[in-house]
């Protein structure tokens, strides 16, 4: 009997913690993140910077080939061009890495920006905006504020 009370009680603190815990949540909310990374500024500052990067390297390549045509050997050319393909390879290498750190801090920073605004607004979950068919909450607007007040 003394078991059966103590079970009877373990189960009822365990309902009441699960209803109120199901009570405090708003459901699922979901973002659009292409629409962040566009209206987000720290992001179009990275893309900025990743974009004049790239035109850097096709520059150098544009360089590159008109000191290639000024060449008159073909030994000179071969070596040219390995020498290039070298250099090359560092910058493009170089560049794919500011690529990825680029991304990664603008991801990382939109991640913490929504779980801010999960908390805030009790949500169960936020996802992309592709995954809801029908239902849930935008917290699109939400997130970007939390994102541009932070990077003033």
């Amino acid at each position: 009997m003394k078991n059966f009370k103590t079970l009877v009680v373990v189960l009822g603190t365990a309902m009441m913690l699960t209803s109120s815990g199901i009570a405090n949540a708003n459901g699922i909310g979901y973002i659009d993140y292409k629409k962040i990374q566009e209206n987000y500024t720290e992001a179009k500052e990275a893309i900025k910077t990743v974009d004049a990067k790239a035109l850097e390297l096709q520059q150098y390549l544009v360089d590159k080939e008109k000191q290639f045509k000024t060449l008159d050997s073909p030994v000179k050319k071969q070596n040219f061009e390995a020498k290039t393909a070298k250099e090359f390879k560092a910058k493009q290498d170089a560049y794919l890495k500011l690529k990825l750190q680029k991304e990664e801090a603008v991801y990382d920073k939109i991640q913490a920006a929504t779980k801010k605004v999960l908390v805030e607004q009790k949500l169960d979950a936020v996802l992309d905006y592709r995954v809801i068919f029908v239902g849930g909450i935008d917290v699109t607007e939400l997130v970007l504020q939390k994102l541009n007040a932070s990077s003033k």
